[in-house]
């Protein structure tokens, strides 16, 4: 987004941005991000944020920017905790206890969003809440060679072979498709390992191929109240635990 140009942070600011986040899925010439840590790593030229990185998150301190660190690998995660004295948030992640996919945070990462201030905020791609969903979608991804060319054979058009591989896969990974309660896993794996205090909605609605059952808009989402509410009577939790994660909507 700022091209490793400092001054194009300002010139964003400026005209309104409030958080960045440090990297996509690709790395970029100072940060490096989860899936080029997790999957290529051997050929990586540095690993986590450089100098320039490290200016990057002090001067989105100073001018009031929020760190997101969805996205980024481990390095990088903790390369800006070090560096960072305002809270972060990761805009977009889930928890990789319960589905172990790159994108999703592990315990130590999760603690020490909490002990930095910061928010996780829950993303509902159903490959990063079930781990059935994302065994399944992964085998269909790494074997979809002999569909591609089945496609081929009917279709000589590269969009539409593109096309309809992508609905044929869904087709086929809808059965898997992770629940709500699933989901609900997620945001209160986050409350009893660290506090109320430190989770949050990420759905990524403009993001995601596949979401969990009963969740497929934004209209659904006065379901989760009302599974936190349920979650609420049956643990004798307060009221606050439910009521803290939609204070923003």
């Amino acid at each position: 987004m700022i091209e490793s140009d400092i001054a194009k942070l300002d010139a964003l600011y400026n005209r309104g941005m409030s958080y960045m986040t440090l990297t996509w899925n690709n790395s970029n010439g100072w940060a490096t991000s989860a899936r080029d840590e997790t999957e290529r790593s051997d050929t990586l030229k540095h690993k986590g944020l450089t100098d320039f990185g490290k200016q990057v998150v002090r001067r989105m301190n100073e001018l009031g920017i929020l760190v997101d660190l969805s996205h980024t690998g481990e390095q990088t995660f903790y390369d800006a905790i070090a560096t960072t004295n305002k809270p972060v948030l990761l805009s977009h992640s889930s928890v990789y206890t319960i589905c172990p996919v790159f994108r999703n945070v592990k315990d130590d990462q999760i603690k020490a969003v909490a002990k930095n201030g910061g928010v996780i905020c829950i993303n509902f791609n159903a490959g990063f809440i079930g781990k059935e969903f994302s065994e399944k979608e992964s085998y269909l991804e790494k074997n979809s060679k002999q569909l591609e060319d089945s496609l081929k054979a009917v279709f000589h058009d590269s969009v539409i072979v593109h096309r309809k591989m992508e609905e044929t896969i869904a087709a086929r990974l809808n059965p898997y498709r992770p629940t709500l309660s699933q989901l609900i896993d997620h945001i209160d794996y986050i409350v009893k390992l660290v506090g109320d205090d430190y989770a949050g909605i990420g759905s990524d609605f403009d993001g995601v191929s596949s979401l969990p059952l009963m969740m497929d808009d934004v209209t659904r989402y006065p379901l989760i109240t009302i599974e936190l509410k349920k979650e609420d009577i049956q643990t004798n939790r307060s009221a606050k635990y439910w009521e803290v994660m939609f204070c923003g909507l």
